[in-house]
């Protein structure tokens, strides 16, 4: 099982490497059927967060699911299953939503390339009976024409808290 996370995760990190370091197409004629790059700034990115966040407070597990794109993958806090389907990710938060979390960003750091962005740091959530899980976040995202939508999610305990 670790080997399989541990394959994961650097298949997520070339993943979000790649989609960060996307050439921008500015300056270079669009191609029929491409997107040209969307405009973005570093509180439209921060404003996604939110969005997710709004979500969870709904209860409702498709809502939150609403945010991730149709090919994403779930890393989260408290399962060990990736979540790579909308059902798999709608069964993640149909089990964690219970607990009512509300996150809060402690520190960030966003990058913005060429229809894609990129939002790591630390954020704390607080659950209905008072309890507070700091953890590390990364959300990726893409345009697709329409919305920013998650591409990859991946959130874990602190793990100087964890010991």
């Amino acid at each position: 099982m670790l080997q399989k996370s541990a394959a994961l995760l650097a298949v997520s990190a070339a993943f979000i490497l790649a989609a960060c370091s996307t050439p921008h197409k500015h300056d270079q004629p669009q191609q029929q059927g491409e997107l040209s790059c969307k405009k973005a700034d570093k509180a439209e990115i921060a404003a996604l967060f939110d969005r997710w966040n709004d979500s969870l407070k709904t209860g409702d597990a498709k809502k939150v699911v609403a945010n991730y794109a149709p090919r994403s993958i779930l890393l989260p806090t408290v399962s060990n299953t990736p979540r790579l389907t909308a059902a798999e990710k709608e069964d993640y938060f149909v089990h964690w939503l219970p607990n009512r979390p509300s996150g809060v960003i402690n520190s960030r750091k966003i990058r913005i390339g060429c229809n894609t962005a990129f939002d790591a740091g630390i954020y704390t959530f607080t659950y209905a009976n008072g309890k507070k899980v700091p953890a590390r976040y990364t959300f990726t995202y893409e345009w697709d024409g329409q919305n920013w939508l998650i591409t990859s999610h991946h959130s874990s305990g602190m793990p100087e808290i964890a010991k």
